[in-house]
């Protein structure tokens, strides 16, 4: 595949893109369909890298793709945290990532993406699932990795990172990595940037996993609608216990303002094949979806690879998307609340994260479609677009099976949720 890599040692970003001027921004899927049994993480690259054009509606001027940090920072919220009287950071947190295979040149990666970005050293610690096992190379697998790791650091810059690596991506595998993770003292976020076809078998196996109490899990969505391989949403993003991350197309201004927010044509969302519809997202429904089960995904972030995000791997800057993206992104969301309790309480530990979230989420009014409407103090109510996989999956006011109740307004959401 041509990626476009953009070689980033002893390189500013300015001269790093200079290499790419002339290409023509397109996202492609780094991985097909999962094999029975197995996940893969539902990534993206941009083969090129353009302009996306200088200005939007009513002659604002656009930031230019590929999103860094400080843009996400301020999009997003998460800037006026750090300024607090008594900055919100992350510290004294750890979030857990969870991926196959691992990356072999994380060290360096993070290196370049903290040095490039003037981000606080990072506190990582790396074990294997099973231990003492050595997983081999797999560049797409190892490409998660790190596009995982430098984004948790990213947004909760003073948390802990845990990464555990899965000897193969095997649901048996993952998930006994996804315990190890769960269980290690001070983890209170798991990120799960990955998924798979939807199974009861596998569900009625593991989802007790997600049971921890004090730990939040979060998961992509997927980039396929209902499909995941199959016609139907994908697992561990469906489980109940997990919060599901859908994917947006996220414009911003020049300052690095938040512009315009609409669906992820290739998010994934739908209704669950096998789990029932938890409490929490009762009355969110549309009247006319059939049947109430558990809807997918609870909340958004964006993910269009043609808006991506920069990644350093490899001796590169990449831009990438997919709703890979959001997972550790969200889980930091949830580790700089839990650093800014004072009740000693972690997110989980009082109610199951999913009740936080919608009871955060819910206004307490009705749309005119039937459902709950979004707070938009707490949440960008994403209203326009669709996955493109299932022409009933499309962004309404309120909870939607595309982008959930919304994206994050991380300023006012950090503080709702730590008294949750």
């Amino acid at each position: 595949m041509n990626t476009k890599a953009l070689p980033f040692w002893g390189l500013t970003l300015a001269q790093a893109l200079a290499f790419t001027t002339s290409a023509t921004a397109q996202g492609v899927r780094v991985f097909g369909p999962p094999r029975p049994g197995h996940a893969r993480p539902p990534l993206w690259i941009n083969v090129g890298h353009s302009s996306h054009g200088g200005g939007g509606g009513g002659g604002t001027s656009l930031a230019t793709p590929p999103y860094t940090p400080q843009q996400i920072q301020t999009a997003y919220g998460f800037s006026a945290l750090y300024t607090n009287s008594i900055p919100i950071t992350g510290s004294g947190q750890t979030i857990a990532i969870v991926d196959a295979y691992g990356s072999p040149t994380l060290n360096s990666d993070l290196a370049a993406f903290t040095n490039q970005f003037k981000l606080p050293a990072a506190n990582l610690t790396v074990v294997n699932y099973p231990a003492g096992s050595t997983p081999p190379a797999n560049s797409g697998w190892a490409q998660e990795t790190s596009l995982d790791v430098e984004w948790a650091h990213a947004i909760a810059p003073g948390a802990n990172i845990l990464l555990v690596v899965a000897a193969d991506s095997s649901f048996a595998n993952l998930m006994g990595a996804v315990q190890l993770a769960a269980t290690t003292p001070g983890v209170s976020a798991v990120s799960m940037s990955w998924g798979g076809q939807e199974s009861g078998s596998i569900e009625a196996t593991y989802d007790s996993y997600f049971a921890t109490p004090g730990v939040t899990f979060v998961a992509s969505a997927g980039d396929s609608g209902e499909i995941g391989g199959s016609v139907q949403v994908e697992w561990p993003a469906a489980s109940p216990n997990v919060i599901a991350v859908g994917g947006t197309t996220l414009q911003l201004a020049s300052s690095g303002a938040w512009h315009a927010e609409t669906a992820w044509s290739s998010g994934g969302g739908g209704i669950s094949d096998f789990e029932a519809q938890p409490s929490w997202q009762n009355g969110w429904f549309q009247p006319a979806w059939s049947p109430l089960d558990r809807g997918v995904p609870d909340v958004a972030y964006l993910a269009n690879p043609n808006y991506g995000v920069y990644v350093a791997y490899n001796g590169a800057w990449y831009e990438f998307g997919g709703t890979s993206v959001g997972a550790p992104q969200w889980a930091a969301l949830v580790a700089l609340s839990n650093s800014s309790r004072t009740d000693g309480n972690t997110l989980g530990r009082l109610a199951p994260p999913g009740a936080a979230v919608y009871s955060t989420a819910n206004l307490g009014t009705k749309t005119t479609y039937g459902g709950y409407a979004s707070n938009t103090t707490y949440f960008h109510d994403i209203t326009q677009g669709q996955n493109g996989h299932d022409s009933d999956d499309k962004c309404y006011a309120g909870y939607d099976l595309v982008t959930g109740v919304g994206s994050p307004r991380a300023n006012n959401l950090v503080p709702a949720l730590s008294t949750k």
